[in-house]
């Protein structure tokens, strides 16, 4: 008799005991759903949460992968300026200048990227390129796959020098996804607009004699905007009639001696200089 109330005890131990051992058995089990590949269940694409990885090319021109969109910005060279990198999902114009504007580059390599350009450059360009292109003026902005653009102004102001950039005619650019934003200035002296930047993580900033503005004006205005990290870019201009690189460790001293907070990063934009 005592056997028999021992064994009914042990299955309704066993029956109270199971479920949770069922639980516990499917909530260590290996999640086999498939993966999406980078796109979510709506089939638009899943951006990777991120910062941008820079590869420069020459001069303004580089390439920017952020996530899985891969932007080309200025495009110069040639297709084989580009062998090394994936191909472009949009390409960035800022200025009608040939070191920012290249028709048979941009022929060469935007069979699959969308364009965005000031209506100065889109003027100067074929009906091939124009039908890949989308407008932007200054303070206008569009999304792309999940990306904010808005083009901003960049343009001379000293009085000896706005004829190389006219306000209203080219753009910088603001890139920006997931609260992280980019600041590309193209070809522009320390504008006001420059200087009102606010919020920016990374800054791409021009520096080149005669056209824009010297080292020490593009740091003054990087210690105003303060961005968390530059980049000087484009810094080779014309002295006595020839080519001169830019001090661009006399504007990382500058920018870190006034706030050590920002960091620069110097990167190879002319390995043939």
């Amino acid at each position: 008799m005592e056997f028999n109330r021992f064994i009914f005890k042990q299955k309704i131990m066993t029956i109270k005991i199971l479920p949770l051992f069922l639980l516990l058995l499917m909530g260590c089990k290996k999640d086999t759903t498939p993966e999406t590949d980078n796109h979510g269940t709506s089939g638009e694409p899943k951006l990777e949460i991120n910062h941008p990885k820079i590869a420069p090319v020459q001069h303004a021109t580089f390439v920017m992968t952020w996530g899985n969109q891969v932007f080309y910005v200025d495009p110069t060279g040639g297709k084989e300026a580009f062998a090394a990198q994936p191909e472009p999902d949009l390409i960035l114009v800022t200025d009608i200048h040939g070191d920012h504007f290249n028709v048979e580059t941009l022929q060469q390599i935007s069979d699959n990227a969308q364009i965005i350009a000031p209506k100065a450059v889109f003027d100067k360009m074929p009906v091939e390129l124009q039908v890949k292109t989308k407008m932007l003026s200054n303070s206008e902005g569009l999304s792309f796959n999940g990306f904010d653009i808005s083009a901003v102004p960049m343009y001379n102001i000293t009085e000896e020098r706005k004829n190389f950039h006219e306000k209203g005619r080219g753009n910088g650019y603001v890139v920006s996804n997931d609260g992280y934003r980019v600041y590309i200035s193209g070809d522009t002296e320390d504008i006001p607009e420059m200087r009102n930047l606010e919020n920016i993580d990374l800054a791409f900033l021009c520096m080149n004699l005669p056209y824009t503005m010297a080292p020490e004006a593009a740091a003054d205005a990087v210690l105003d905007f303060e961005p968390d990290k530059v980049i000087p870019y484009h810094y080779r201009g014309r002295k006595d009639g020839e080519p001169f690189y830019h001090d661009v460790e006399k504007f990382k001293s500058i920018v870190n001696s006034g706030n050590a907070n920002i960091q620069v990063e110097l990167m190879d934009w002319y390995p043939k200089g």
